[in-house]
């Protein structure tokens, strides 16, 4: 698959806590990613956040917290980015998680996998 030029980042922020059917959310975000043929998709944890809620989550041993920022951030044209929010609104609302989720316009400089692979 070839990918350059003009693309769109989709980042969603979501809980570690948030699941579907007992998987965790970001997980299931990330496999239905997959299945849609996006590009690509990562999902990190962040060490420190907070939400509408206002609640403070961290990774501080002194107050551990166990529902932390999960940013998953899938990368595609912008066509294929928007045939997946629908999916990706459906999964929320299965879910019934909160979280957010924004679009940017981005430059893919290289996109490829190794010779080897």
């Amino acid at each position: 698959m070839e990918l350059k030029g003009e693309a769109k980042l989709l980042r969603i922020f979501i809980g570690e806590s948030d699941k579907l059917n007992h998987v965790a959310l970001y997980e299931v975000i990330v496999r239905e990613a997959r299945k849609a043929g996006l590009a690509g998709a990562t999902a990190w944890s962040g060490t420190m956040g907070f939400g509408p809620t206002s609640r403070i989550r961290t990774s501080k041993i002194l107050d551990l917290s166990t529902d932390l920022p999960i940013i998953i951030e899938i990368v595609d044209e912008e066509s294929k980015i928007d045939l997946f929010i629908p999916v990706l609104h459906d999964l929320f609302e299965k879910a019934k998680s909160g979280g957010l989720v924004t679009i940017e316009k981005v430059q893919i400089i290289k996109y490829s996998n190794s010779p080897s692979a």
